[in-house]
């Protein structure tokens, strides 16, 4: 981020203007899964996403697309991601062309802060209380989560001690 001249994009004034993905690995008893986010950072709303077995650049590429029809993000301001291949791909770099691609410094996590937080949120609010058994079982509990929780309920002291239901409405 630094590297492209990009300073503080944290604070923004305009929903879906600068959106950050990132992959986590989820534990179950059938092997790992992996749970690509798109969270738009104005409202930290999880705009987008994909549960995989695999760390297919394609599920990325999924969770983008979805992004665009479900949440109509045609071009954000900002795409901010890690340095993983599958954010550095040519299926990537096609499905985000046109738009400013933004990367985080080398083993810098720091620069991703906003999506690594929601990763560890899901984990620790949520999904380690479960003895998760295979893929079905980890999507159910994600689902619950995501569009149940934390898009709806949730508080969050980044915007101001609202849920995104509310940041979103103001943001109009």
């Amino acid at each position: 981020m630094r590297e492209m001249g990009i300073k503080a994009w944290y604070i923004k004034t305009y929903i879906q203007t600068t959106i950050q993905s990132d992959i986590t690995y989820i534990w179950t008893y059938s092997g790992f899964v992996y749970l690509t986010s798109i969270m738009d950072l104005f409202s930290r709303k999880i705009i987008a996403w994909v549960l995989s077995d695999t760390l297919e650049a394609k599920h990325v590429v999924d969770a983008i697309e979805k992004a665009k029809k479900k949440r109509h993000v045609n071009k954000p301001k900002v795409m901010h991601a890690d340095r993983g291949i599958q954010y550095t791909c040519n299926a990537y770099q096609e499905t985000t062309a046109g738009w400013t691609r933004s990367y985080s410094k080398i083993a810098y996590p720091w620069d991703n802060a906003c999506i690594e937080s929601f990763h560890s949120l899901i984990k620790r609010e949520w999904i380690n209380r479960f003895k998760i058994v295979d893929y079905n079982h980890a999507y159910k509990l994600i689902f619950e989560y995501i569009e149940t929780f934390y898009n709806t309920v949730r508080i969050h002291i980044a915007i101001v001690d609202i849920n995104l239901l509310q940041a979103m409405k103001m943001s109009i």
